[in-house]
């Protein structure tokens, strides 16, 4: 499924992978399920981070070499070592975190670079008895062939390669356990994320809701199929946009079965030779598949990191349905209503859009709701920016870096002057989320793109 710039051996298995067993990761042959274990997992982690920290200061106190960059690159190790043998929601927050290269040291993002699409896999037995479990048969006495190691391994399941009748298939195997354990981990991360943050649970508890029921409806793959099926179709008019055939008799709730593809995915293809020709038709058509998920259908795939998408021929392949968001018509204008390149300039108007999405709240003294009014004002000119014109450069390295550095100002604004607290709908999580995987996927193809306000929110602007 998810091929190309990886290469794959005669059987369907990632070579990266393979050279991963050869390093000592391996395959796993079971999972800790319980909360304990996975507890004491992360906390063992924990424990070996700060064992490197005393051999880095032990190496400094008798004047030998120990570099930061060796230290960052030996914690990175030992945490994205254990996210992946977790597996769920651990292995869940490296893939979401490594959306952006930019986002954390760099360390840290080669290592969760991997959650994209070559965590080290489950050995072949456990995936013989999910399929037993699942289809009360082997996956040979389906298939006509099926790779005994996984082609890629990620958060939730793995790829395995199979064939049947001449024709090659992607079928999808989910770690045993992950659903169940998704709640311990969410339980156990919830407080490290918000220690690190400085945040209170209170203020961010809606938030955590979304993102936990995002999470756990990535763990059906009966609804997958549903919405993969249904968004394919709703979207096969777009220009050099592909998608893959799905099979529901060789799907269950833990199994998903559809087309291979052979393919580039999109950040290997982004940092390759491709012609800026080449880059504008690719980007082009990533932007036009979000704009017509978000603007006419209103259910958009939320999970754009780069492992979800294939290049070939030209063509983009849009792969993994499983984390999407629906947007109802109310919450809709509410937030893309935002678009609208006047609202900065008319303060009543801001203020309105503003309180619809409480992000100003009633009890909100004048100056309060000017500093937060500033920092929203800032925030609409430059992420508006690609839509206001006809077209857009996200070649522009200024465009990026700017969002960057606001984003830094906006956060040291709310922690220094208490801007923080319960503000805004959980039901934006997931669109600011997949608009910055967008604008980064399109800087990093650094592609030139045709923009374009939707037509009610030009209307408004008129």
């Amino acid at each position: 499924m998810k091929g190309g710039a990886q290469e794959f051996d005669k059987e369907g298995v990632n070579k990266d992978a393979q050279e991963g067993v050869k390093e000592g990761v391996g395959e796993q042959d079971s999972i800790e399920t319980t909360r304990f274990s996975r507890v004491a997992a992360m906390a063992g982690t924990g424990m070996r981070v700060g064992v490197n920290y005393l051999k880095h200061y032990g190496k400094r106190a008798i004047g030998a070499a120990s570099g930061a960059d060796e230290l960052q690159e030996a914690n990175a190790s030992a945490v994205y070592e254990t996210f992946s043998r977790l597996k769920g929601g651990p292995l869940k927050l490296a893939q979401m975190l490594s959306i952006d290269r930019n986002l954390l040291p760099p360390a840290y993002a080669n290592q969760f670079a991997k959650a994209q699409y070559s965590a080290p896999p489950l050995s072949y037995p456990l995936v013989v008895r999910t399929f037993r479990r699942e289809f009360n048969r082997e996956p040979l006495q389906i298939f006509d062939s099926f790779s005994k190691h996984a082609a890629h391994g990620a958060s939730i399941g793995q790829v395995h390669r199979a064939s049947k009748d001449g024709a090659e298939y992607a079928v999808k195997v989910q770690y045993p356990g992950v659903a169940d354990s998704l709640r311990t981990d969410i339980r156990v991360l919830k407080p490290i994320a918000l220690s690190v943050l400085g945040l209170k649970e209170h203020d961010v508890a809606d938030y955590l809701r979304e993102i936990e029921t995002r999470l756990l409806e990535e763990t059906d793959y009966s609804l997958e199929l549903r919405r993969s099926q249904e968004l394919s179709s709703k979207s096969a008019h777009l220009k050099h946009v592909r998608f893959v055939k799905y099979y529901p008799e060789w799907s269950t709730s833990r199994i998903l079965s559809m087309d291979w593809v052979d393919g580039v995915t999109l950040d290997k293809y982004a940092d390759g030779n491709a012609s800026q020709l080449e880059r504008d038709q690719v980007g082009q058509a990533l932007w036009d598949f979000y704009e017509h998920q978000v603007h006419t259908l209103r259910v958009f795939h939320a999970d754009p990191h780069p492992g979800n998408f294939l290049v070939k021929d030209g063509e983009l392949w849009v792969l993994d349905f499983g984390c999407t968001k629906e947007l109802d018509e109310v919450f809709y204008r509410k937030q893309f209503r935002f678009l609208d390149p006047t609202l900065a300039d008319n303060p009543s108007r801001l203020e309105a859009a503003l309180v619809s999405l409480d992000i100003l709240l009633p009890e909100d003294d004048p100056e309060k709701k000017a500093r937060i009014t500033a920092v929203c004002e800032r925030s609409i000119r430059l992420l508006g920016l690609p839509f206001w014109g006809d077209s857009f450069d996200f070649g522009d390295p200024n465009f990026m870096r700017a969002i960057y550095e606001m984003g830094e100002a906006n956060a040291r604004e709310q922690q220094s002057r208490d801007l923080s607290g319960r503000r805004g709908s959980a039901d934006s999580v997931y669109v600011h989320r997949a608009y910055f995987g967008l604008y980064s996927l399109l800087s990093r193809l650094r592609a030139r793109v045709r923009v374009g306000l939707p037509e009610w929110v030009r209307g408004m602007e008129e």
